[in-house]
C-alpha cells in the first residue's frame, strides 16, 4: 500500500492513493487528520459489520463515534465509543458477536492503534422501513 500527501497551501492538503484516488484534507476547516483516522477506525469496524452480514436483509447501517483525546501534546486519541446502527431483519446478538469479531480480530485501522486506547461499543437494530 502506497499514498502520498501534499501540502497544498494554505492549511490545505491533498492524499492521494496509489490509483490516484484524492482525499481532501484541511486541518482547519476540516475534515483534519485527526477526524479522517476517527473515521477510518468507524469505517473498517463497519466493512467487517456489513460483510459479516452476509445474505441477511440490510436496509442500512452506520456507526457513530466519539472519542477523548489527551490533554497534552502528542493530543492523541485516549478512547473512542462507538453506537453501531444496524436497520434489517437482523438478531441483535448476531450483530453484536459481528461487532466484537470486527474488534477483537478483524479492523485493521484499530488494531494499528495504541494498544492502550479505552474502545467501548453497542449496537442497536432498528426494523425495516416499510413503504
Amino acid at each position: 500500500m502506497r499514498s502520498k500527501v501534499e501540502w497544498t497551501g494554505g492549511t490545505s492538503m491533498v492524499a492521494t492513493n496509489e490509483a490516484g484516488q484524492p482525499l481532501e484534507l484541511d486541518w482547519k476547516q476540516g475534515p483534519s487528520p485527526m477526524q479522517i483516522a476517527l473515521q477510518a477506525v468507524g469505517a473498517c469496524s463497519l466493512v467487517d459489520v456489513v460483510i459479516g452480514m452476509k445474505d441477511r436483509p440490510l436496509e442500512a447501517a452506520w456507526v457513530e463515534l466519539d472519542s477523548t483525546r489527551a490533554e497534552t501534546t502528542p493530543r492523541r486519541f485516549t478512547g473512542f465509543s462507538m453506537t453501531y446502527h444496524i436497520r434489517g431483519d437482523v438478531p441483535l446478538k448476531l450483530a453484536e458477536r459481528i461487532v466484537a469479531k470486527s474488534h477483537e480480530k478483524f479492523c485493521s485501522v484499530s488494531h494499528s492503534m495504541a494498544k492502550d486506547i479505552t474502545t467501548t461499543w453497542t449496537v442497536e437494530v432498528h426494523p425495516i422501513i416499510e413503504g
